[in-house]
């Protein structure tokens, strides 16, 4: 499963190597936008939303798709905690018997 993580394009940092600073969620990392530069300039990106894959934005995404896809991936966040608890209190449980 490849799972894209939504991020705004904050900044170019590297024209010529068609890089720019994502933030994603207060982190900021620099990211490839090749598979995304349109036929304009790559500071055009600045302030768009691009989902990101393993250091490389793969597809423009809209503010609204953004939205729900962080509010999904924080939901899933959430449920994985509450899974995790419930197996170390499986494996507590099981260790006191």
């Amino acid at each position: 499963m490849c799972l894209g993580i939504p991020g705004r394009i904050v900044a170019v940092t590297d024209e010529a190597r068609m890089t720019a600073l994502a933030e994603v969620s207060g982190v900021r990392r620099e990211v490839n936008v090749a598979c995304v530069l349109e036929d304009g300039p790559i500071a055009d990106l600045v302030g768009r939303w691009v989902l990101i894959h393993v250091g490389f934005a793969m597809a423009l995404i809209d503010e609204d798709e953004a939205a729900a896809t962080l509010d999904a991936l924080r939901e899933l966040g959430e449920a994985q905690e509450a899974l995790d608890a419930m197996e170390a209190g499986r494996k507590a449980l099981e260790a006191s018997r």
